[in-house]
């Protein structure tokens, strides 16, 4: 099996999870810092979850500090079901009941324990035929959005002015999409 391993950051997780894919026995494509290439969060899910998309591996793994911005851009990709489990009864679920192709981990809470046992849990639990009427909803409400690209439009661009990032309908503090207020 090949999987698709990326993340914006390369840290001693990642490299555990590098040593441990390849000691099973994986063929792991590294994309991103892991690779090594300076990569932004949202460049690297993209590239993991078009290698799963189009074929050329069988599933992706991806990592961000939280893990939720490589989910929620990994997921934008057709044919993508990127999960981000934080313990190995979320990872179990995620490939039982959602037919999960991309895996999901934060580095900012995950031990090299707790990925191992996410790991086994994933490559453990085989997706149930079962819930391949609910994959089936969602591959078509994701049909139901889909805009061809020439159709696509995009909100306004935040841009930064000062201490402040602004677009024509809201204002944010950078200190508040920081955490710190």
């Amino acid at each position: 099996m090949k999987i698709a391993l990326g993340t914006d950051e390369r840290t001693p997780l990642t490299d555990f999870v590098v040593e441990e894919l390849r000691a099973r026995g994986f063929d792991v494509e590294l994309c991103g810092a892991q690779a090594p290439k300076a990569c932004e969060w949202p460049d690297v899910a993209q590239e993991v979850a078009e290698r799963v998309a189009q074929g050329l591996c069988d599933e992706g793994i991806l990592f961000c500090w939280t893990g939720t911005g490589v989910s929620i851009a990994a997921n934008k990709v057709p044919g993508i079901r990127a999960a981000l489990c934080s313990d190995a009864q979320t990872a179990a679920g995620a490939r039982r009941w959602n037919h999960a192709n991309v895996l999901v981990m934060g580095l900012r809470l995950t031990s090299n324990q707790v990925a191992k046992e996410i790991l086994d849990a994933w490559f453990n639990t085989p997706p149930e035929d079962k819930e391949l009427e609910h994959v089936a909803k969602v591959a078509k409400i994701e049909q139901k959005y889909a805009v061809p690209r020439s159709q696509v439009k995009t909100s306004a661009p935040l841009r930064k002015t000062g201490k402040r990032l602004h677009n024509k309908k809201t204002s944010f503090s950078e200190s508040r999409i920081q955490g710190k207020g």
